[in-house]
Order: structure tokens, then C-alpha cells, then sequence
């Protein structure tokens, strides 16, 4: 992204309303029901109402369309309507996706959800069940028959790269965790509110697949999560604090595969997560210094680490030190292992309450926060901001 794509975006757009239902394990809804929930809690939120709604944006992954949603939510006409793909990878995305639109002028509010019954339902862990055949079907068959089926076993064979160069043993990745529980266990909204670890349950938990335990593995949800995207200027008339959208990207590495790049120059790193950073570095002209609270995309603990080399918080290996030394605030409101698993949609709302000041783990003086979306994906980022 140039400067001049920079100052087109950049500070033009802010989130204003954030709406959730409930996190559950068995919701007892349609996922259609708890998308239109999120969405009439998120325009509450803003102090909005349908009628102001005219732009959509989900995830190719959702079952709920747009046009859907909007009729049952009872939104008129839409004039912009979205999706993005890649799974996780795409909840940044559907935000940088409302901001150009506003910016353009090719809608005034625009609505990303993301909701989905991923416990009582299709469960994404299971692995692979069935595929239409496909160009990402066919770089499955490189993985599939030598056992690697599942989310996990894809992820695991890069962290146990990780491992071996630098030195480490699977405690490394316990922090993550450890850090994550401790923030869910004083978020009432967490499905783990109440109940931290030490690093000695997690290296006492269950072996996934090695080096991966099951305190290393987000969770399985049942809910949905919305956000209300609109200009800067219109923000000033609405009731709460917006969060700025300072900057966004995508990003894809060369010969990117979902989560089995396994053929690239380095598994112990995550290109392109390195693609977004230095996108959102360069366009919003921050840096790691910059940065009061992190919300890291962290469906397995291990690419959190990395995540963090990447956007040069510390030098690759050294992640774990700087988790454990607790030098940046890390998902506040428990991250996927801990609130959670939302394909990274309750992570961005996290980066509206710090800037508002209404988080439960509150960050005093938060100005700006790097939230991160899927990783072993192509994937997105935003930093959001005061625009004080």
C-alpha cells in the first residue's frame, strides 16, 4: 500500500458499535439468529438504527449472506456487500473492507459480522471431512496422506521447527497460554472467567499433536460477534468514543497455502503476517513502541510468538521471554483460548473497549492497539486508534 493509498484510508473510517451474544457451547440458535443478535447489539451500540445500515461485509465461511442478514435484522437496501475469505485470516479484513467503502463514499454504515455454531455444529478441528474438488483441495493431497488432517497437525509441524531452532522446549508456548486465562479469568464474558492456569497445568495437559497440548488450542464456540463501521466525521455524532481505524492490510506470502506452507523458505516464521506488518508500519507511519495493547490472532499459541517477531516486538526466538516478562499487554479479554473462538471478530471489539476505556483488563492511557487476524493463512491486520 503507497502513502497516497495511506492518506485515502488512513483516519477516514472508525468502528462506533460492538455486539455479541452470548459465548456458549451449545447456543440453541440458528447461526442466522445469532448473526442478527450481534448485529442489533452492535447498532444499539452505536447508537444506530437499520434503517441507517446500507453496507454488509461477513466471511466466505459464514452461512448467513448479507441479504439475509439484513432482511431478518431489518435493514433496507444495501448499496455495498462483502465477503472475504480465508477463514480466520479474514476478520481484519472485513473492517479494512467497511473503511474503503466509506471512504469512497460507496456506503455510510457498514455492518461485519461473523456468526457461527462451531461447537454444536460443524467443528472446525475435526479436520478434513469432505472436499468439492479444488485448487486447495489439491495442496491438501500433499499433507492428508501422511496423517495430517487437522488444523492442529498442520500447525504443529511448523511449531515443532520453531522448537528445534531456537533452542526451546513446548514450555515456551505455555505462556501464551498462561497469559491468555489470566486475562479471560476476570472477564465475565469469557468462557473461562474464573478459571486461570500455571504453566505447570499446561505442561501437564494432554498432547494434541506434539509439540501441541490442548492448553495450546483455542476453543469451539457457539456465537456471533458484529461491528459497526461509519466515517470519522459521522462518529463525532454518535455517542461513544470511535475507535479510528489508523490503518489496515492484507497479506499473503509467496507460495502461501492455508496453514501447510510447508515448502517455504522458513516455517519458523509467518510471511505473511510479515506482509500486513510491514503494511500497517509504513501507512500508518507507528511502530512496535507505538503499540499499548496487542490483540494476536491466537488459534494455536505458537503463531502468537511468532506473530510477534514478525511485527518486531523482539528478535525471532525470543518471544516467549517477552511474553513471560509480560512487556505488552496481550488479548485482554482472553484471547480465543480464553473468551472466545470467534474467528478473531471478539478480538477487534477487545480493541474498541480499550480505546474507549471500557475494557474489564483495562489498559490505562491505551491510544493505540494492533489487532491481528488468522495466521498459516493469508490474513489481515488493523491498528486502530483514539484519533485524539
Amino acid at each position: 500500500m503507497s502513502v497516497r493509498a495511506k492518506d485515502r484510508l488512513g483516519g477516514r473510517a472508525a468502528v462506533v458499535g460492538i455486539g455479541a451474544t452470548d459465548f456458549s457451547k451449545d447456543s440453541g440458535r440458528s447461526e442466522l439468529r445469532l448473526a442478527v443478535e450481534a448485529v442489533r447489539a452492535a447498532l444499539d451500540d452505536a447508537g444506530l438504527t437499520p434503517a441507517d445500515v446500507d453496507g454488509m461485509v461477513t466471511f466466505t465461511m459464514d452461512t448467513s449472506p448479507e441479504i439475509t442478514v439484513a432482511q431478518a435484522a431489518g435493514i433496507g437496501e444495501l448499496s455495498f456487500f462483502s465477503r472475504v475469505h480465508y477463514g480466520g485470516g479474514a476478520a481484519c479484513a472485513t473492517v479494512q473492507q467497511a473503511a474503503l467503502a466509506v471512504a469512497t463514499g460507496v456506503a455510510e454504515v457498514v455492518v461485519c459480522y461473523r456468526a457461527f455454531n462451531e461447537r454444536s455444529g460443524r467443528r472446525f478441528g475435526a479436520g478434513v471431512r469432505h472436499r468439492e474438488p479444488s485448487a486447495e483441495g489439491t495442496a491438501l493431497g500433499w499433507t492428508l496422506p501422511f496423517g495430517l488432517l487437522t488444523p492442529a497437525s498442520w500447525v504443529a509441524m511448523a511449531a515443532q521447527r520453531y522448537l528445534h531452532t531456537y533452542g526451546l522446549t513446548p514450555e515456551a508456548f505455555g505462556h501464551v497460554a498462561v497469559v491468555d486465562r489470566a486475562y479471560a479469568a476476570t472477564n465475565p464474558a469469557a468462557y473461562f472467567h474464573g478459571r486461570p492456569i500455571t504453566l505447570a497445568e499446561h505442561a501437564a495437559s494432554r498432547w494434541i499433536v506434539e509439540p501441541l497440548r490442548l492448553l495450546d488450542c483455542c476453543q469451539e464456540t457457539d456465537g456471533g460477534q458484529a461491528l459497526v463501521v461509519t466515517s470519522v466525521e459521522r462518529a463525532r455524532d454518535l455517542p461513544k468514543p470511535p475507535a479510528v481505524i489508523v490503518a489496515a492490510a492484507q497479506g499473503a506470502g509467496r507460495a502461501q497455502e492455508q496453514m501447510t506452507s510447508f515448502y517455504g523458505t522458513d516455517l519458523t516464521g509467518l510471511p505473511e503476517m510479515g506482509v500486513v506488518a510491514r503494511q500497517l508500519w509504513r501507512t500508518s507511519g507507528l511502530g512496535p513502541g507505538d503499540i499499548d495493547v496487542g490483540i494476536l490472532y491466537d488459534h494455536f499459541t505458537p503463531f502468537v510468538l511468532m506473530q510477534l517477531e514478525e511485527f518486531g516486538f523482539c528478535a525471532a526466538g525470543e518471544a516467549a521471554g517477552f511474553v513471560a516478562e509480560e512487556r505488552l499487554p496481550l488479548n485482554t479479554h482472553g484471547g480465543q483460548l480464553g473468551e472466545a473462538y470467534l474467528h478473531g471478530m471478539n478480538g477487534i471489539a477487545e480493541a474498541v473497549r480499550q480505546l474507549r476505556g471500557t475494557a474489564v483488563n483495562q489498559i490505562a492511557g491505551t491510544e493505540h492497539v494492533l489487532v491481528t487476524a488468522g495466521t498459516g493463512v493469508p490474513t489481515s491486520g488493523l491498528v486502530l486508534g483514539t484519533g485524539g
